[in-house]
């Protein structure tokens, strides 16, 4: 039998002493950068355990920070000077008056964002994927000046296109268009529908995760983000994504006409600016509409925060929740954070439910949020599985003061890596409406007992902690 050659188990040896020595530089690396603690754990042990598989998967998704947006944002600003500051003014003039304890959200909002809660707002709940495509061709329709449009999934099937086609026909009237996507989440778009739109002098960008130097490799990161805003007027946003499949999923969206509309629209002209190096000429009416008074507040959170914006919105609205604190999301992976402030709240005497999709369309995040059954329910938290169709929608419904609707899941991905996007509403009336819309969607549901995840079968319960342990890498 021939021996392997003596050079070669040499070179071997130095590979692996070079990759241990790189594992633990990057797993020091790990430890001084800012996340959360199962990510930190999940990370330091898959780089010593297994350097030559980790050390790349790192270097493309273990960036927790997103460079140069923030900055890029900052210096724009500056040189636009007076004229963003007289915007954030007209804003702030029109700051609702908190209700309740909302003042307590209402002050974390305004230090996160640089606006408050703003009065003079009329917003409508859009229920489901038809609902909410209908309204937003009808306000493409009456566009005067320019229409935004910005989605993390595009799809080039029935309602891609009648989206588009509808964008250009306002183009070929001399209506501005600008669309935006992103790049990993509409991987599957082909060019000639991009083009299709160029042709017709729509103006057309990717959000770029990897543009510049530092973020050549960050291709973990996603906006996620999906909104649409009509001459600064009109706005969207929710968790719809742009194709036939949303119109069989179970989600919701809103409308907002008034001054909150200004603040999609601002989240808009960051997202291109960092895009494209350019803000388009934009109306900056802050009007109040003159047929509601509905107060609403835009959030919007992501990579390039210099604290952990989502997490601490998300967190909060937990914390202020003194009777009924109701959430729907598609994909449920809490961090220690979260899973902490359902408990407590639970065990203070909220009625805390939590709807999940009965059917997950990933299976990976499906088996992780199994693991969180026994620690939920024995707290008190009732979790919920829709049983109709797979559940999409990202609603949060915090006693009778205040709803919100947006684009983030209970996820280590939505809390810490994606661009996202809330909208909050502080009005009776509208809170009312989105209760009985979640208690319809509870008439569809199966309560999950205490005792599903444990009588799961071994191999299963070994599969879902493992993939528990590794979400955070994702």
């Amino acid at each position: 039998m021939q021996m392997p050659d003596l050079d070669y188990i040499t070179l071997v040896g130095a590979v692996l002493v070079i990759a241990e020595a790189a594992g633990l530089l990057l797993a020091i690396d790990v430890v001084m950068r800012p996340r959360s603690s199962q990510g930190t754990i999940a990370w330091f042990i898959a780089l010593i355990a297994m350097p030559i598989i980790t050390i790349p998967l790192y270097i493309l998704f273990g960036r927790t920070r997103f460079h140069g947006y923030t900055e890029a944002i900052r210096n724009k600003e500056s040189l636009l000077g007076d004229h963003w500051a007289e915007w954030y003014s007209r804003m702030n003039n029109l700051a609702a008056k908190p209700q309740g304890h909302l003042e307590v959200i209402e002050t974390l909002v305004h230090n996160l964002t640089g606006v408050p809660f703003t009065r003079g707002n009329k917003v409508e709940l859009l229920v489901d994927g038809e609902a909410t495509y209908n309204a937003m061709l009808d306000a493409i329709a009456g566009a005067d000046s320019y229409v935004y449009v910005q989605f993390y999934i595009v799809r080039d099937d029935a309602s891609g296109r009648s989206l588009r086609d509808a964008l250009i026909e306002k183009a070929r009237s001399g209506v501005q268009v600008h669309f935006l996507y992103d790049e990993i989440g509409s991987i599957k778009l082909p060019d000639s529908f991009l083009e299709s739109m160029r042709k017709e002098s729509i103006e057309v960008s990717g959000f770029k995760t990897t543009q510049g130097n530092r973020n050549r490799f960050q291709i973990n990161f996603r906006n996620h983000r999906k909104l649409l805003i009509v001459d600064g007027k009109t706005g969207f946003i929710g968790g719809h994504n742009l194709g036939d499949e949303y119109l069989k999923y179970r989600d919701t969206h809103m409308r907002i006409d008034g001054p909150a509309a200004q603040h999609i629209q601002l989240t808009f002209l960051k997202d291109w600016f960092w895009a494209t190096g350019k803000i388009p000429q934009s109306n900056t009416s802050t009007e109040p509409v003159e047929t509601d008074d509905q107060a609403v507040a835009i959030v919007n959170t992501g990579p390039a925060d210099a604290n952990k914006n989502c997490s601490i919105l998300f967190t909060t609205l937990v914390d202020m929740a003194r009777h009924k604190l109701w959430i729907t999301s598609p994909y449920f992976v809490p961090d220690d954070i979260m899973v902490r402030a359902l408990q407590a709240a639970a065990l203070r005497g909220v009625d805390v439910r939590v709807i999940l999709p009965d059917k997950a369309d990933q299976r990976f995040v499906e088996l992780a949020s199994f693991t969180y059954y026994t620690d939920m329910t024995n707290c008190g938290v009732r979790l919920f599985r829709y049983q109709d169709r797979f559940m999409h929608q990202k609603v949060i419904l915090v006693d009778d003061i205040v709803a919100g609707i947006g684009t983030v899941n209970l996820d280590n991905r939505s809390l810490y890596l994606n661009f996202e996007a809330t909208g909050l509403v502080s009005d009776r009336d509208f809170v009312k409406k989105v209760e009985n819309m979640l208690e319809t969607d509870l008439a569809c549901c199966e309560e999950v007992h205490r005792t599903r995840f444990d009588e799961k079968p071994l191999w299963f319960r070994v599969s879902a902690r493992v993939a528990r342990l590794a979400s955070p890498l994702l």
